[in-house]
C-alpha cells in the first residue's frame, strides 16, 4: 500500500547564497568535464567550445526556471514536486523515477571512473577494492546531514576549481614559452576549420557539453535549506557564470596547445595537453583533482537521489517504507538509503562486468534522461510561475537547446545505443504509470 501524500516544504534554512553557489560547483564539476570533454572535442573539434556555451545558456535557463519554482514554493521533492502539482501525479511519478533510474546508473559510472584512475598509483589492487572503497565513503557522506554535506561540498568546490586554475596558469605559461616545450598554432582560421567534423560532428557534441553541467538538480533539492529563499536564483547566477568562465577559458587553452585529433577519449584532455612538456607531477596531481572530482558528484547525487527516493514515498509515489526515518537526534531515512545501496552495488557489478563500450551506452542513456527531466522543468515553469515575456523566450531557447542535444545522440555510434535504451527506461515507466493509474483514480473517489 502506498501512504497518503504529506507536505514537506517546512525546512530551516542554513545556507547563504554564496555557499549555494559553491555547492552548485560542486555537484557539477565531475568526470563529465574532466573527461567526457575529450570525447565532444574528438567529435566536433574547436567548436566545443560553442558547444559548451551553448549548453552553459540552457543550464542558466534551466536553472532559473527551478530557482524561481522553489523561491516562490520551497518543496524538498523540489522539480518532481513541481511536475506533480503541474500536470498531475503522473508527471511527479515519472519525473521521481526518471532522475532516480538515470542518477544511479551515473553515480556507478562515477564510481567505476575514479575506481579505474585510482590504479595509477596501485596497477595490482583489484578494481572493486577501490569501488567497494569509495562506495562506503559516499554512503558515509550521505549520514553526515544536509548541513555539513553543504560545507564539503564547497570545500570540494574549491579544490576543484584550484585544480582547474593550476591547468589555466601552466597552460598559459607554456604557450608564453615560459616552460619549454613545443605548443603549436592551433587557432582555425576558416569556418570549416572552426567545424572540421560538419554540422552533424557538432550537433552530436552537444549531449556531452550538456552532460558536463549535469548537476543543478541537487541546488534544487538544496534550494529548500537557503536562509532566504528568494536568493535561488542570484546563487545560479554566480554558479554558472563561474563555471562557464572556467570551462571555456580552460578548453581554449587545451586546443592551442594540443591538436584536437591528439585527445583521446579514455584520458583528461588537459593531461594530454601538457603532455608534451616536461611535468612529470601534472598528471599524478591532476589525476587526484579528478577523483576529487567523481567522488564529490557521486556523493552529492547519493544525497539528491535519497531525498527524491523519500519525497516519492511521502507522497504515495513509492511504498511507504522508503519514507520512514530512524527516531534517533540525526533522522536518516535508513529504507531509502539502503534501496539507494542496493541500486549502487547493481550499478558497480554492471559496469565492471559489461564491456567498456556497451557500460558507455548505458551511461550516455542515464544522461538523456537527465535532459528529459531538463524538459519537463521547462514544460512545468509557465504554470507555476507568473511568467514575463523574457522569461517565455528565454523559456523557449532553452528546450530547443536541450532538445537538439537530446536529438544529436541520434548522430553518433557511441550514443546512438544509449538514446534507445533511454527510450525503453521511459517506455517501461511508462507502462508502470498506465497499471497505477486506475489505482490512483479509485484512491481520489
Amino acid at each position: 500500500m502506498f501512504k497518503k501524500p504529506v507536505s514537506t516544504n517546512k525546512e530551516d534554512g542554513h545556507l547563504a547564497w554564496w555557499q549555494l553557489s559553491l555547492i552548485g560547483v560542486g555537484c557539477i564539476i565531475g568526470t563529465g568535464f574532466f573527461l567526457a570533454s575529450s570525447i565532444a572535442i574528438q567529435m566536433t573539434g574547436p567548436s566545443v567550445i560553442l558547444a559548451f556555451t551553448m549548453a552553459a545558456c540552457a543550464t542558466y535557463i534551466v536553472f532559473e526556471a527551478l530557482a524561481k519554482m522553489s523561491a516562490n514554493d520551497p518543496q524538498k521533492g523540489s522539480f518532481r514536486t513541481y511536475a506533480k502539482k503541474a500536470y498531475g501525479r503522473w508527471a511527479g511519478f515519472s519525473s521521481g523515477w526518471v532522475y532516480w533510474c538515470s542518477e544511479i546508473l551515473i553515480i556507478g559510472s562515477q564510481l567505476t571512473a575514479i575506481s579505474l584512475l585510482t590504479k595509477l598509483w596501485f596497477p595490482k589492487v583489484a578494481l572493486w577494492i577501490f569501488a567497494l572503497i569509495y562506495a562506503i565513503c559516499g554512503l558515509l557522506v550521505l549520514f553526515i546531514g544536509a548541513k555539513a554535506f553543504g560545507k564539503l561540498e564547497s570545500v570540494f568546490a574549491v579544490m576543484k576549481i584550484a585544480a582547474i586554475f593550476m591547468f589555466i596558469i601552466i597552460a598559459v605559461l607554456a604557450l608564453t614559452g615560459v616552460i619549454d616545450g613545443n605548443p603549436k598554432d592551433n587557432i582555425p582560421s576558416t569556418l570549416e576549420g572552426f567545424f572540421p567534423k560538419g554540422i552533424l560532428g557538432f550537433w552530436s557534441a552537444l549531449l556531452f557539453a550538456f552532460y558536463a553541467h549535469g548537476g543543478i538538480e541537487v541546488m534544487g533539492v538544496m534550494a529548500i535549506h537557503l536562509k532566504k529563499k528568494e536568493d535561488a536564483p542570484k546563487s545560479g547566477k554566480v554558479m554558472l557564470g563561474l563555471l562557464g568562465i572556467i570551462y571555456v577559458t580552460s578548453l581554449i587553452l587545451a586546443l592551442l596547445l594540443m591538436p584536437y585529433t591528439k585527445f583521446k577519449d579514455d584520458k583528461s584532455p588537459f593531461v594530454t595537453a601538457l603532455s608534451g612538456f616536461n611535468l612529470d607531477f601534472f598528471p599524478h596531481v591532476f589525476t587526484a583533482a579528478i577523483i576529487i572530482a567523481g567522488f564529490s558528484t557521486m556523493s552529492a547525487s547519493l544525497f539528491s537521489v535519497t531525498t527524491i527516493l523519500t519525497t516519492l514515498s511521502e507522497e504515495g509515489d513509492a511504498p511507504a517504507i522508503f519514507s520512514k526515518q530512524t527516531k534517533k537526534k540525526f533522522k536518516m531515512p535508513l529504507p531509502a538509503i539502503a534501496l539507494t545501496s542496493v541500486g549502487l552495488i547493481l550499478s558497480i557489478v554492471t559496469s565492471l562486468l559489461l564491456p567498456d563500450k556497451v557500460y558507455q551506452y548505458i551511461t550516455t542513456a542515464a544522461a538523456l534522461m537527465l535532459l528529459y527531466n531538463w524538459l519537463f522543468i521547462l514544460a512545468m515553469y509557465h504554470r507555476l510561475v507568473d511568467t514575463t515575456k523574457a522569461d517565455k523566450v528565454k523559456r523557449v531557447i532553452g528546450i530547443i537547446l536541450v532538445s537538439a542535444a537530446v536529438s544529436g545522440a541520434l548522430f553518433h555510434s557511441t550514443s546512438r545505443p544509449g538514446f534507445f535504451i533511454s527510450v525503453i527506461f521511459l517506455s517501461i515507466i511508462a507502462i508502470i504509470v498506465l497499471f497505477l493509474r486506475k489505482k490512483w483514480k479509485k484512491e481520489e473517489v
